[in-house]
């Protein structure tokens, strides 16, 4: 959604920020030394910086989950454990080991485990099933899985047409996983079994990884369709953990950070887990999200930073108030989407003195934070960018007639370029061909090089910036990015259905785009069973991704090179006064099929009588 929000920062509220500017400069110079550390031969990284974390604070609590606790020095030597073992089976630097867990210490002790070793985690995401968890997993064929018991059976559906793997299946029981021994399935090895007799001392290759070496696969889908892997180096995580954790957070032992944001994405695994390990702070997670208990958890776990997304800050102001709201610990938040106009109602709701607004991407090379705690901004970056024209129609920034692009005046969007070169190098994708792709070249001179963020911004003064809108066949629902190709895909595969184009459209008083498909049928003249059309949507696409509304047309209107027409179906979206005789669907939340929508239908789900 964009963020309508025309104030402009200041000179006066920045002379107001100055003694906090100052108090932070020796952090600053701090964090931007850390960021900067991936010279070639200097040992950096996840592994190594949570070793630092555990020499600062060996009893601190490290994790915290459900009544579990684990403190640093536990922590580091389960995962010390498990780096030997995996190390003598043959897994090294450079090897991709795909994760497939939820959110529980299970998951975090394995990506540290795997980065001490130099091997890649592949965060597989936890909602992907069938054609598209078997893309994934092959994508950057790994040379060995780690799966949950939680999620055996979506692995399972795939096992047989997975690639290489022939380092191991490893598997982990959904219990408290390190305290008690599990039954293990056929096939698998019981990683946290196997791994109780193993040397709990720091292993010698965690001072062997490098800037430049890969840590995590972090999927992303794009405009292509199916998921991409986005690199993200340990050179990045230090750039994350020195930015996000010390610069912008500045967490101390005593802190506590919440998340409920899932673990195979940047902003839970990289920016919230690395601020608290920047703190050698308390990291604390839920499996997943639940707005009745998310204060109570926070009361529980003495936490006093957040993680989140807007639609988690929506569905949280949209619970009923309680008395106790602003009786909480939580003084900071991290994260983004958070709408303007929930912004200050929400701060004061539940009494949060900062809320630190990002922007990233987990495969770009280009980070915002909300550093000084203005309102209603994504804050800074210390990375060379720049806003440009865009045109939309074409779908290409706009040049001048020296062939360069032109940039945008302060308030107005433009689309958001990061510069490439070796201070801020691009980690891009696994196929260099998708890297290739968003890089723009000959952008303000001859021979330069930027990263095409696809998303546009706008400057606010002060080098601080607002985020306007997304780019591209994509859209963002329930935190996530969607892609319209990838969804038109599976789609395509019912046999009732002739073509389909798929785009996002707004529902008042929701974050992001809710996704709806335009159908043409095979045969327009059978009714079609809306209850197995909702039902085969729902085995093919993660829940996030499954349309909401349906239009059923006639025909497809195209352009002269054959692209379907998507600006009047989204200007139209699920209104059928707009839609003419074209019948319309929607999908009700706790309901199993789709409904035709009315007048009175349609009204109700604007007033937000239906709790999407």
């Amino acid at each position: 959604m964009c963020q309508n929000n025309n104030e402009f920062i200041s000179l006066g509220q920045v002379l107001h920020k100055t003694p906090q500017i100052l108090r932070s400069l020796p952090r600053i110079i701090r964090g931007l030394r850390l960021s900067n550390n991936s010279a070639p031969g200097q040992p950096c990284g996840l592994g190594l910086t949570f070793e630092q974390a555990a020499q600062r604070n060996p009893d601190g609590v490290a994790v915290l989950y459900e009544d579990r606790r684990y403190s640093y020095r536990q922590f580091n030597q389960r995962a010390n454990q498990i780096a030997h073992y995996l190390a003598a089976r043959g897994i090294g630097k450079g090897d991709v080991v795909g994760v497939f867990l939820e959110n529980r210490p299970e998951l975090l002790v394995t990506v540290l485990a795997l980065a001490k070793l130099g091997a890649i985690s592949a965060m597989l995401n936890t909602s992907q099933t069938q054609n598209v968890l078997l893309h994934s997993i092959n994508l950057v064929k790994p040379v060995a899985l780690v799966i949950g018991e939680e999620l055996l059976a979506a692995f399972e559906e795939v096992r047989g047409s997975t690639e290489a793997l022939n380092k191991g299946l490893y598997y982990i029981a959904d219990q408290d996983a390190f305290a008690a021994p599990g039954d293990t399935p056929a096939g698998y090895l019981n990683l946290l079994d196997e791994t109780r007799s193993a040397s709990e001392h720091n292993p010698a290759t965690t001072r062997q990884i490098q800037g430049n070496d890969p840590c995590f696969y972090i999927y992303t889908s794009g405009t292509t369709g199916l998921p991409k892997a986005g690199i993200v180096k340990h050179g990045r995580w230090m750039k994350i953990y020195g930015g996000f954790g010390i610069i912008a957070m500045d967490m101390q032992p005593d802190d506590v950070m919440y998340s409920t944001l899932p673990l195979y994405h940047g902003t839970g695994l990289c920016v919230c887990w690395g601020s608290a390990i920047a703190g050698a702070s308390g990291f604390a997670i839920r499996r997943k999200f639940s707005a009745r208990s998310f204060w109570d958890d926070t009361r529980a776990f003495n936490a006093t930073v957040i993680g989140y997304v807007g639609e988690l800050c929506r569905y949280l102001l949209d619970q009923p108030e309680r008395p106790d709201d602003h009786s909480n610990p939580v003084r900071k938040m991290l994260g983004n989407g958070l709408r303007p106009g929930a912004w200050g109602p929400f701060k004061e709701r539940f009494g949060v003195e900062h809320v630190c607004e990002f922007y990233a991407a987990s495969e770009g090379n280009i980070g915002f934070s909300n550093v000084l705690n203005f309102d209603n901004t994504i804050g800074f970056s210390l990375m060379p960018w720049a806003l440009v024209e865009y045109d939309r129609e074409r779908g290409e920034p706009v040049r001048d007639a020296n062939g360069f692009l032109k940039r945008v005046g302060r308030g107005e969007p433009g689309l958001l370029l990061a510069r490439v070169d070796e201070k801020t190098p691009l980690d891009g994708y696994t196929d260099p061909e998708q890297t290739r792709k968003v890089i723009l070249e000959n952008v303000f001179e001859p021979g330069d090089r930027y990263f095409n963020t696809g998303d546009m911004l706008r400057s606010i003064g002060f080098g601080h910036a607002q985020f306007v809108d997304r780019l591209g066949d994509t859209f963002r629902w329930k935190g996530e990015n969607v892609s319209t190709t990838e969804v038109e895909n599976l789609l395509i595969q019912h046999p009732r259905i002739a073509e389909v184009v798929v785009y996002g459209v707004d529902i008042p008083n929701t974050n992001g785009c809710a996704g709806m498909a335009a159908i043409t049928l095979q045969d327009p003249h059978t009714p079609v069973d809306m209850q197995e059309l909702l039902s085969y949507a729902r085995r093919q696409l993660p829940p996030y991704a499954v349309p909401l509304f349906l239009r059923i047309k006639q025909s497809m209107e195209t352009t002269g090179t054959f692209k379907y027409q998507k600006k009047a179906l989204k200007q139209e979206a699920f209104d059928p006064r707009q839609a003419g005789d074209e019948p319309v669907y929607a999908w009700l939340p706790g309901s199993d099929r789709y409904v035709p929508v009315n007048d009175e239908l349609f009204d109700s789900i604007i007033r937000g009588q239906h709790r999407y």
